[in-house]
């Protein structure tokens, strides 16, 4: 007991007597610098910076030298003297080209998120969906050409279109519940690539402040406050394509910016009914630096979205000669969709150690998407033509306290956090129609209000070397759905609560060398139908995962990272919206090993690889039926960037896919793919730059998305289960005109 006494009165000493200094880490646009390495060069003590560019450094003293570095910026020296010493003091940076041995390590669980920051910088992003396949890992397919949201692989899952990953834009959701074409549906389509500033991500459910979906992951888009220039830009390609941008910064001050963004993209596509695809993308951000310290954001953004789709077609019909592979089976597929946005953040210092956060958010969403998988498997006359429909109103608040203490090598950062989330569902909708235009029967039509409130808490004690990260976090649920098609008015609901803590632990002996032992409780919420059907019984089914490895740089320019992990799920039902039924598909246990490495050869050439592999099965069900549909193996991806070299830039891309069990019995197979790009790109006066990208540069004839699907086509007298696919995009090659001021 004494001696525990002695720790804390020490403790506490140190605390009384540390000199302390706070500060702000601004870069020349006055926009925060996160992950920054700040120095004392006489006390050896140091720290980094967070989110907001803010750190909180012990033992120094007036005349005291930083050292400062960044990622992407020159590295600073700053005497410390007695304004610095009272706080509140701002750090600025100048902005360099990019050089891999500015990377720092930090320690913190989510450390690995550098490598989104190194992939940002070193190879260039050529739409939204691209925006996601920056995360390790991570592989995309695209059912129809930029209309629905993508198809997601991560760590041995099929994630449809986003069941197991949770999906952020500066704090707002973009992950839908109880979606009328699938549970956690996330469209991205109306982020602007351009207007991105930073990718944080996870692998896993270890982290606090993410909580429905976030299994497999999460990812998280921070928005620019101010681009470097406003910018005309025009790109023309094959198949029709052509995308307009403006980017326009309207007010730059030091403690005002303004800019607004607007995008046009449209497209045929290479299939023989052209998809007449068409998006429009608008956005505008302001901030307000109020002082030093506190800050104001506030962003609007609208797309809307048309197109029509020649569907999943059957590999016997391009066999057979009935259909090209751009063909169609029934080429009045199609749909429409919109989401406007508004979104509100606030930051306010409240002392040197203490600040506040906070941001709200409203969006109004509508979609409506026809489909047909099964031709005439149902309805031999009509055909099997299906139309999901539903109109949202999406409304939502998160808070978060960070505090920073510091008791010599001592260091406490405390997180906590509470919001809620609203969804209000009018009219989902799942119909047979014809020719997108009759409704034949309406099978299911409702009105969804999901409710989820939320807090928790983390904790990162640093002692010396080590890190120690436990956190919980608290999750409640109402689930609400009012059946339209009942005979008598039935509002049914049933509520639900879920505890996830999580442990972490890291090992960081040198800035270039960290390893972690991750281990947390996650959970994936059911769409609010299955919950009220089935009582609230496992409809928050909990996710088992532990992660281990490391993140090392042997040199300078070289960074390697590595991790074994593994994930359990006790349960999975899953709300078919193709078919309007609620589907339990068991327990699953999945385990894999991810590596990644990123080289520098010198000032202009870089090399990025990450492999991937993952071994998932049901449990419960016999080895020959234990296989999890489109559970990806085996990923490769990575490339060769060149930046900077005179007025050239640009690189190849490549991605690996490999076979996989296409249903339970592993006797469909999904074929793999491996995919070439390369863009090159011409600075051809200070303002004009000239470029081309070229997709799948070999012509490879790949399938994009894939499913085992028993279908009948008209004529045929007995259905066939057998793979069908969206062709992936053949050589494709678009221009690039960019005008900067």
């Amino acid at each position: 007991m004494k001696s525990i006494v002695a720790v804390c009165m020490c403790l506490l000493s140190m605390g009384m007597h540390a000199q302390e200094i706070s500060g702000l880490l601004r870069n020349e646009k006055n926009g925060a610098i996160e992950g920054a390495y700040i120095l004392n060069n006489r006390s050896k003590a140091h720290t980094h910076s967070d989110q907001e560019g803010a750190f909180l450094l012990s033992n120094t003293i007036a005349g005291d030298t930083l050292l400062i570095g960044a990622m992407g910026f020159e590295k600073g020296t700053f005497i410390i003297d007695e304004k610095a010493r009272s706080g509140n003091q701002v750090y600025r940076l100048t902005e360099a080209p990019f050089q891999l041995s500015e990377v720092i390590i930090r320690p913190k669980a989510d450390a690995l998120q550098v490598l989104a920051d190194v992939n940002l910088e070193t190879s260039p992003v050529k739409s939204a969906q691209d925006l996601l396949q920056k995360v390790p890992g991570l592989i995309i397919g695209q059912h129809a050409g930029g209309g629905k949201a993508e198809q997601l692989f991560l760590r041995g899952f099929d994630i449809d279109h986003g069941t197991d990953i949770a999906i952020q834009v500066d704090g707002m959701p973009v992950n839908m519940v109880s979606h009328a074409h699938g549970q956690g549906y996330a469209d991205l389509h109306f982020l602007i690539p351009e207007t991105v500033q930073k990718i944080n991500f996870g692998k896993g459910p270890y982290t606090a402040a993410q909580g429905n979906f976030a299994t497999a992951g999460h990812v998280d888009f921070q928005t620019k406050d101010l681009p470097d220039n406003s910018r005309i830009q025009f790109e023309y390609g094959d198949f029709n394509f052509r995308r307009s941008l403006g980017l326009f910064n309207l007010i730059d001050s030091p403690r005002n910016k303004m800019y607004m963004a607007s995008e046009l993209v449209q497209s045929d596509g290479p299939f023989e009914s052209p998809q007449n695809f068409s998006r429009l993308n608008l956005f505008a951000k302001y901030t307000a630096h109020l002082n030093d310290t506190d800050i104001l954001k506030g962003s609007v953004s609208h797309f809307t979205s048309n197109w029509d789709a020649s569907g999943q077609i059957p590999q016997r019909a391009v066999d057979q000669g009935l259909i090209t592979r751009f063909g169609a089976i029934d080429a009045t597929e199609g749909g429409t969709t919109s989401r406007t946005n508004l979104n509100l953040a606030y930051r306010k210092k409240l002392d040197d150690k203490t600040y506040f956060k906070s941001n709200t958010y409203l969006s109004k969403y509508d979609f409506t998407l026809h489909s047909n998988f099964t031709f005439f498997l149902e309805d031999p006359e009509n055909g099997d033509q299906i139309l999901q429909k539903e109109a949202r109103t999406l409304f939502g608040l998160q808070t978060q306290v960070h505090q920073n203490h510091v008791w010599g090598s001592q260091r406490l950062h405390l997180e906590m956090g509470a919001g809620f989330r609203n969804d209000a569902i009018d009219n989902n909708e799942l119909s047979n129609t014809i020719n997108r235009t009759n409704r034949l029967s309406t099978i299911q039509l409702g009105d969804v209000r999901e409710n989820n409130l939320f807090s928790y808490l983390n904790a990162d004690f640093t002692s010396g070397d080590w890190t120690i990260s436990p956190a919980l976090r608290l999750d409640y649920f109402s689930f609400g759905y009012t059946d339209l098609l009942a005979p008598t008015y039935s509002n049914e609901t049933v509520e639900k609560t879920r505890l996830s803590p999580k442990l972490n632990f890291l090992f960081q002996p040198t800035n270039d060398l960290q390893f972690f032992l991750k281990s947390g409780i996650g959970f994936h919420a059911n769409d609010s139908r299955v919950s009220v059907a089935r009582n609230a019984e496992t409809v928050l089914p909990k996710a088992y995962g532990m992660d281990i490895g490391t993140l090392y740089k042997p040199t300078a320019n070289l960074f390697v990272t590595a991790a074994a992990w593994y994930l359990f799920l006790e349960q999975e039902f899953v709300y078919v919206g193709d078919a309007g039924i609620v589907e339990p598909s068991g327990a699953s246990e999945r385990f894999g090993f991810d590596f990644g490495l990123r080289y520098q050869a010198n000032k202009w050439l870089f090399f990025d690889t990450d492999f991937t592999y993952s071994h998932a099965r049901s449990k419960g069900a016999d080895v020959g039926s234990s296989y999890i549909p489109l559970a990806p193996d085996f990923t490769l991806a990575g490339g060769l960037g060149v930046q900077n070299l005179g007025k050239l830039s640009g690189g190849i891309r490549y991605r690996f896919l490999d076979d996989r069990p296409a249903n339970e019995s592993n006797t469909i197979i999904a074929n793999g793919y491996a995919l070439f790009d390369l863009n090159l790109n011409y600075q051809w006066t200070k303002s004009i730059s000239l470029g081309f990208n070229i997709e799948n540069i070999f012509d490879v004839a790949w399938n994009e998305t894939q499913f085992a699907t028993t279908s009948r086509l008209q004529d045929e007298v007995a259905p066939v289960e057998e793979i069908h696919f969206t062709p992936g995009t053949p050589f494709f090659i678009k221009g690039q005109l960019r005008y900067t001021f």
